[in-house]
């Protein structure tokens, strides 16, 4: 296998523009959540399912063995083997700190209805201080998905607009979970909206931030262990976030058939490019 370390400046902006689509998919949440007068829970749960699927699937049959095969290459059958291990476990470490160092309340994963910003009657101040964490939280989880997409369709931008539609299927509750505290504690949509739509540049920074950082030292070893690093934080995201939050807003079943079908696609669209 080639080691794809000479990219052009198209690959790159390709891979750019899809990590900022996916990113800025958090304001189609924030329109539902604003405009939309119930959600469309049966819809939304095979939504986040078929998401999962794809992410998972590509994650393992995909990502971690190209990284695989790259670290096999440069550094032995050995070695290779196990840093490819050791980086997708600590992807998973990764996200897994992000998530737990962020309150629960806070947290923009945590699914929300939209039916929540009539329901809910919580304290001003209170509300103020869960959309600026809301904003904060936001933009801490989306940096490491926006890695996560970039690096993804740079190596492969069939695959890379895959994991972007996941992604941005991913973000769109994430979009009413920031818009719901955020209109309570403001009373604006308007402010609601544009505060969930910009808090998606987290992805496009995260991509950007990373790849200009890394560029300096890209080598097989720094892109193969890379590799290992995006599929353990997509495959955490897809158990801890994604499954979840697809329960939590509809039936077990359909998020399972949501998830299969993720799989499915994901694997014949791989075995096309063959």
């Amino acid at each position: 296998m080639n080691i794809p370390l000479d990219f052009g400046w198209d690959a790159i902006l390709v891979a750019f523009g899809l990590t900022l689509f996916a990113g800025l998919s958090t304001g189609i949440g924030s329109a539902i959540a604003l405009l939309a007068k119930r959600t469309n829970t049966r819809f939304l749960t095979l939504s986040l399912g078929f998401s999962a699927g794809v992410m998972i699937y590509v994650s393992f049959v995909e990502i971690f063995q190209n990284g695989r095969d790259i670290l096999v290459q440069s550094q032995g059958e050995v070695a290779g083997n196990w840093l490819s291990v050791a980086a997708f476990f600590g992807g998973i470490l990764f996200i897994a700190l992000i998530d737990k160092l962020i309150p629960s309340i806070e947290n923009p994963h945590e699914a929300r209805r939209i039916e929540e910003m009539e329901e809910e009657e919580l304290k001003k101040h209170r509300l103020k201080r869960i959309g600026i964490f809301t904003a904060i939280a936001i933009g801490i989880h989306n940096f490491p998905e926006g890695l996560a997409t970039f690096t993804a369709a740079l190596n492969d931008p069939a695959v890379g607009v895959a994991i972007a539609f996941a992604i941005a299927i991913h973000n769109i509750p994430e979009g009413i979970a920031v818009s719901v505290p955020v209109y309570y504690a403001t009373g604006s949509r308007k402010k609601a909206f544009w505060l969930s739509f910009s808090s998606g540049l987290a992805e496009p920074v995260g991509a950007l931030v990373g790849f200009l950082l890394l560029m300096p030292f890209l080598s097989p070893l720094v892109f193969g262990m890379l590799f290992g690093i995006v599929a353990g934080i997509m495959v955490f995201i897809s158990l801890d976030e994604l499954l979840p939050t697809a329960e939590a807003y509809g039936e077990h079943h359909l998020a399972v058939y949501g998830l299969v079908a993720g799989m499915a696609l994901m694997a014949v669209s791989l075995l096309l490019f063959l």
